[in-house]
C-alpha cells in the first residue's frame, strides 16, 4: 500500500510539472519585431511591466522589419511591432494579419562623420542624398529589406538620382551593426533616432540631417492571422495589443527615455 501511495504521489507530481509546463508554453507570446525595438532597449523597458500586468511572457525575435513580417507570413511568430507602413497594410490586405494598430513614432536621421566632407548638414534629406552621390563618400545602406532600409530606398528614390554613387555600401545587417561600421569608417549611415540615442560607439559620428516631415517613423503592432496559423495564440497576442495601445502601455513606452530624452512618442488612436 506505501508503494502505492508513493507511486500515486510521483504520478501526481509528474503531472503537475508537465501541466506547468504545458501552460508556461501557453502563456508565451514570440513577437516578430524590428531591430530598433529591441536595441534601443525599449523592450527592456517595456515587456517587464507587460508580464507584471498579465503574467504573459514575450519573446523577442529581433529581425528586419521586411524578415518580421514573414515570419508573420509562415506562422512563426503569434504578434509583429514593426515599422513599415505599406508593408503592413499589404500584410493585412492579403489576409495574414487580423489588423493593423498604430502604436507610436520617433523619426530618421542621417548620421555622418562631424567634418561633414559631404556637406549634407541641414533639414532636407534629398538635398543631402543627392550630394553623397556625386561623391566617392561611403554610404551605409543597412539592405536586410527592414523599415529602415525601406525609408531609405523611399527616400533615394525621392532625390531622383540615376545613380546612389561609388561609396555606397549594403552591409545586410542590423541598426547596430550598421551604425558600427559607419563609425568605424567614417560613413553616412541613416539611423532610427531610438536606436542612435542608445547607441555608445559614436566616434565623430553626429546628427547632420533631422527635422524633414518625410523623416518621420510610424510603428505598428499586428495579431497574426489564426485563420492562415490556427495555432497562432490570438488571445494572449490580442491582450498584448490592448495593453500596448492602453493608457497604461502608451505613459510605459513615453517614460524610457536615455540621458533625460524621450526615445519613443505613442500615438496609439483611443
Amino acid at each position: 500500500m506505501k508503494f502505492f501511495k508513493q507511486y500515486a504521489i510521483n504520478f501526481l507530481t509528474i503531472g503537475l510539472v508537465a501541466f506547468g509546463a504545458l501552460f508556461n508554453a501557453s502563456a508565451q507570446l514570440i513577437m516578430a519585431s524590428t531591430t530598433s525595438t529591441e536595441q534601443s532597449g525599449l523592450f527592456a523597458h517595456l515587456l517587464p511591466a507587460f508580464k507584471n500586468a498579465t503574467g504573459v511572457d514575450v519573446k523577442v525575435v529581433a529581425l528586419g522589419t521586411g524578415q518580421a513580417i514573414d515570419m508573420g507570413r509562415r506562422g512563426d511568430a503569434d504578434v509583429l511591432f514593426v515599422h513599415d507602413q505599406v508593408a503592413e497594410e499589404k500584410f493585412i490586405a492579403e489576409g495574414w494579419g487580423i489588423e493593423r494598430f498604430a502604436v507610436m513614432y520617433n523619426d530618421f536621421v542621417l548620421v555622418g562623420p562631424a567634418s561633414d566632407s559631404a556637406k549634407t548638414k541641414g533639414k532636407d534629406i534629398t538635398s543631402a542624398l543627392q550630394k553623397l552621390a556625386q561623391t566617392q563618400i561611403t554610404f551605409i545602406s543597412r539592405g536586410d529589406k527592414s523599415g529602415t532600409h525601406a525609408a531609405e530606398l523611399r527616400y533615394w528614390q525621392m532625390s531622383g538620382v540615376a545613380s546612389k554613387g561609388a561609396g555606397y555600401k549594403e552591409c545586410g545587417c542590423g541598426m547596430g551593426p550598421a551604425l558600427n561600421i559607419a563609425a568605424s569608417t567614417g560613413a553616412y549611415v541613416l539611423t532610427d533616432r531610438g536606436t542612435w540615442l542608445s547607441f555608445k560607439n559614436r566616434a565623430d559620428l553626429q546628427v547632420l540631417v533631422e527635422g524633414d516631415n518625410r523623416l518621420f517613423n510610424q510603428y505598428g503592432v499586428i495579431v497574426v492571422s489564426p485563420s492562415k496559423h490556427p495555432h497562432v495564440k490570438k488571445e494572449i497576442a490580442q491582450k498584448f495589443v490592448d495593453w500596448v495601445i492602453s493608457h497604461t502601455g502608451q505613459n510605459q513606452i513615453a517614460s524610457y527615455k536615455i540621458n533625460g530624452e524621450q526615445l519613443f512618442f505613442p500615438n496609439a488612436k483611443k
